[in-house]
């Protein structure tokens, strides 16, 4: 790409981030087809949602102290314009400022969905294709889809499921899902988008404190509650069909949210390519294992951490491993569109889907094969990408991609997600650059 067209990229990646603040209130569902409103003058800025009550509240916001593990750095400069948009504690902070850049959008320019309203998988089934990637989340019995059409342009969804409050988000420059328990010390916190970027990764803020959080590994970065951490929750993308599949009676985030968006379509279009550089990246050098825009699915146990790129993941279809101490199979499975690759969600190239699982069931640690035979891309015809079957040497039960014995002697047991998270490689490299890194034959 040369840079007149580099440039027009990226102009066009930041009228499309900033379109995430326009809004109008929509009577009924929005049509992805339909053309945005014609004219500026049909469309008014949105209003900074106020924050919700909450039952309880621990007391005031002086009464809160940053955690003793954090590292706290010399007062300096807040970011430019912090102080005009929050109340938070700018001398409070574990980050430098100079990490930090708008992307942007204003405070709550891409607005967070605070009232999500569901619908059924019949419903949904009526806008969304089947290779089309959403995020699906379990809490007991309780299954629930959030499409990445709607999460692309609103990253955030506060929610409460089975009974546990939740914040599912999404980062598109990062190509991150990931669902975070959100009560902290006893108080559930609503979550908004500052606007801003570190390392290309959505800053989040919460509206009790006001304090910002990196949604890449869930720290408390800046303001009252610097130090803390949220709890990850394990979500999986995966395409719709394999959701339908899984819980024909499960729930699915409803394209009703209250904004205008023309959802369906990908204000990002191209931006996955994996030779292309990431967009108001300004962080550690990548390590040079990969190409910064390569897929990875990442897991971290703490002290250890590996990442299993999709290109290899696409390959071998399944890795049994041991990480930190514990026994884990990754299983990928193919089906799943880029939602960061073509003008439509819908229309993005087959990019497979991954998941990391425990394989230890009680005193019996089982190692996985493709049902494939796991053969050599040689043997296999160009292109070829197979959907997610899986056996255990053990008993020869059959699984699939989302950990489910379908047939054999442990045909209905459901293998323990991991918290295992796609990025895209850079962005997960800045963060943990100590990072193993999968090969097939290490």
């Amino acid at each position: 790409m040369n840079f007149k067209r580099h440039i027009i990229w990226i102009l066009g990646l930041l009228l499309a981030a900033c379109a995430g603040a326009l809004q109008s209130d929509l009577g009924g569902d929005f049509t992805p087809s339909a053309p945005p409103p014609a004219r500026a003058t049909e469309i008014t800025l949105e209003a900074p949602t106020a924050a919700p009550t909450l039952a309880a509240s621990p007391g005031p916001l002086e009464s809160v102290q940053a955690e003793p593990s954090a590292t706290l750095l010399p007062e300096e400069t807040a970011p430019r314009g912090a102080t005009r948009e929050f109340t938070t504690d700018f001398r409070v902070h574990a980050v430098p400022y100079t990490e930090i850049l708008s992307g942007g959008p204003p405070k709550d320019g891409i607005p967070a969905i605070d009232n999500p309203r569901y619908v059924s998988v019949t419903e949904a089934d009526r806008w969304l294709e089947p290779v089309e990637p959403v995020i699906l989340v379990q809490v007991g019995e309780h299954t629930r889809a959030y499409p990445l059409q709607i999460l692309t342009w609103h990253e955030i969804v506060n929610d409460t499921l089975g009974g546990l409050p939740l914040t599912v988000t999404f980062c598109p420059l990062c190509n991150t899902g990931i669902a975070f328990e959100r009560t902290v010390d006893g108080r559930v916190l609503d979550f908004g988008t500052t606007g801003r970027l570190r390392f290309s990764n959505l800053i989040m803020y919460d509206r009790q404190t006001e304090t910002w959080w990196q949604q890449a590994d869930g720290r408390a970065i800046v303001g009252a509650l610097t130090g803390a951490r949220l709890n990850f929750y394990p979500a999986q993308i995966i395409a719709w069909q394999a959701f339908k599949d899984r819980s024909p009676e499960g729930s699915v985030l409803s394209r009703v949210t209250g904004f205008n968006r023309p959802y369906g379509q990908n204000p990002y279009p191209g931006y996955d390519d994996v030779n292309r550089p990431p967009f108001l990246y300004k962080g550690p050098t990548t390590p040079g294992e990969l190409l910064p825009m390569e897929r990875v699915l990442t897991v971290d146990m703490g002290a250890e951490a590996a990442a299993y790129p999709y290109k290899v993941l696409s390959e071998i279809f399944v890795v049994n491993d041991t990480l930190g101490g514990v026994e884990m199979v990754v299983f990928w499975s193919s089906g799943t569109a880029s939602a960061l690759d073509a003008l439509t969600v819908s229309g993005g190239r087959d990019v497979g889907s991954a998941a990391a699982f425990r394989r230890r069931l009680g005193d019996r640690v089982l190692e996985f094969r493709s049902a494939d035979g796991q053969r050599r891309a040689g043997e296999r015809r160009a292109g070829e990408r197979r959907a997610g079957e899986f056996v255990d040497r053990q008993t020869g039960s059959a699984w699939n991609s989302l950990g489910q014995a379908v047939s054999g002697p442990l045909k209905g047991t459901q293998l323990e997600p991991l918290v295992s998270i796609d990025h895209f490689w850079f962005s997960w490299a800045a963060f943990r650059p100590d990072t193993r890194i999968f090969t097939p034959f290490e």
